[in-house]
């Protein structure tokens, strides 16, 4: 069989630099690799720049591999859970490269409302406060604003309840953990005794100073998570949810994640 090269310069911002790709190949492609028509390579940066631009699949760029092939390709490791181990190991690299622990021992949770177009599947609904018909993405990160874990859910799911996924996704994947942050969505004495049962920590939910509650104030570690999701939305992918499914969702935002964190290797 011809292995068919594409052109690894063909002057995309997103495309792995040479450095990215060495830290990705030993996570993504094993030694004894087959050999294939496109290279894996190829294959990443074409749902890097889908991820960044935000455009249809069927509306790939010539110069990179086929839309179906991509979509397989991604399809196959988020089903794998490849994706999430990728962003999981990248997380812990990052963290050993700061001086970290690879496990933390304090995570921040939050979610966002995100707008759905109306080809999705029924996995949506209207979140009353935000005004936002669509799903919510719970999102928990470490004091780095790296992702512990990323789940979705139907918009009009309160906090307090979706955020039971998102506690379930991190059992057993945190030994270190001790304490989670929180807004007042999160109070109840039901998800702070699920915490400590599926996790071993405690929930704290840190509320605005009571002198001025309806103004914006910088609560202490807090901010992380709303940075996050300020990461998030630089790609134009997830400034709105255009997937079909959650777990696509889901997918498409733990590889924004794992572009965020390989820029820090470039």
């Amino acid at each position: 069989m011809v292995i068919k090269y594409l052109d690894m310069n063909n002057g995309y911002p997103t495309n792995l630099t040479d450095s990215q790709w060495q830290i990705l190949q030993k996570l993504l492609e094993p030694a004894t690799a087959r050999r294939r028509k496109y290279p894996l390579r190829s294959i990443v940066n074409a749902i890097l720049y889908i991820s960044k631009a935000g455009c249809q699949w069927r509306m790939l760029p010539k110069d990179l591999p086929p839309y179906n092939l991509v979509f397989y390709y991604f399809t196959k490791w988020r089903r794998e859970g490849l994706i999430e181990a990728l962003m999981d190991a990248l997380r812990d690299m990052v963290r050993l490269e700061r001086g970290r622990e690879s496990s933390p021992s304090l995570g921040i949770i939050d979610a966002r409302s995100v707008s759905t177009t109306q080809h999705v599947s029924a996995e949506r609904g209207i979140d009353g406060h935000k005004r936002v018909k669509g799903r919510k993405v719970q999102l928990v990160v470490d004091t780095l604003g790296l992702p512990l874990a990323v789940t979705a859910h139907e918009a009009n799911i309160h906090d307090s309840k979706g955020a039971a996924g998102a506690l379930e996704a991190m059992r057993f994947k945190y030994p270190r953990l001790k304490k989670l942050l929180a807004d007042a969505g999160y109070a109840g004495e039901e998800l702070r005794g699920m915490a400590q049962r599926l996790l071993g920590c405690a929930l704290e939910v840190v509320r605005r100073p009571d002198e001025c509650p309806k103004l914006f104030s910088v609560i202490p570690k807090r901010w992380i998570v709303e940075r996050s999701f300020g990461w998030l939305i630089a790609s134009r992918r997830l400034a709105r949810d255009y997937e079909f499914y959650a777990d696509t969702a889901v997918a498409m935002t733990q590889f924004v994640f794992i572009r965020i964190m390989l820029n820090r290797f470039s």
